[in-house]
């Protein structure tokens, strides 16, 4: 009714999501998150765990402690070195206001003249309300995607343990040639 338009602050979390997954440089959780993050249209910012508000906080404070039972806290949001804890993901974006807003604004014309602009129609005062489905899916694609490559690289890791005791017990005759974990 103002005629304006407000940003919007979306938390998503991703829970048990398995330990490992990611990489220390290059396909790093944390930055493939803040990547398809930015993707969004409006985002202007991302924030995992703590984020902005580590830069208050002294290293006893900030460091996620292991105790016998897990982590103490989750300041880092569920990724350290880029790979996956097995703690909740929490990520936070930022979504600027809408520019379509019906209150006149300054802008200039194809000349370079100083002109009134005023927007009308139907336009969402703030598109963080759409916006946060989008960012749940997106943090979904990305803990997939991470998913599914850790299980391709690592499809062998444990098979030739479980085949050789397999065979010792008796319970199963050795197949020559490869063998695919996915069938």
């Amino acid at each position: 009714k103002a005629g304006d338009s407000c940003g919007a602050r979306i938390r998503v979390t991703a829970s048990n999501v398995p330990i490992g997954l990611g990489e220390p440089l290059f396909d790093k959780m944390d930055s493939d998150i803040a990547y398809a993050m930015m993707g969004i249209n409006a985002v202007k910012g991302v924030e995992i765990g703590a984020g902005f508000a580590s830069v208050t906080q002294r290293g006893t404070v900030h460091g996620d402690s292991i105790t016998p039972q897990g982590f103490a806290t989750n300041n880092s949001g569920g990724m350290l070195g880029g790979i996956t804890t097995g703690q909740d993901l929490e990520v936070s974006i930022a979504v600027k206001p809408t520019s379509s807003i019906i209150s006149p604004r300054q802008s200039i014309d194809v000349h370079n003249q100083p002109v009134e602009v005023v927007t009308k129609g139907r336009h969402d005062p703030c598109v963080g309300i759409r916006a946060t489905p989008i960012a749940e899916a997106m943090l979904a694609l990305v803990v997939m995607e991470h998913a599914l490559r850790h299980r391709a690289q690592n499809a062998d890791v444990g098979r030739e343990d479980r085949r050789r005791r397999a065979v010792e017990e008796g319970t199963s005759s050795e197949v020559e040639g490869p063998q695919s974990s996915f069938l």
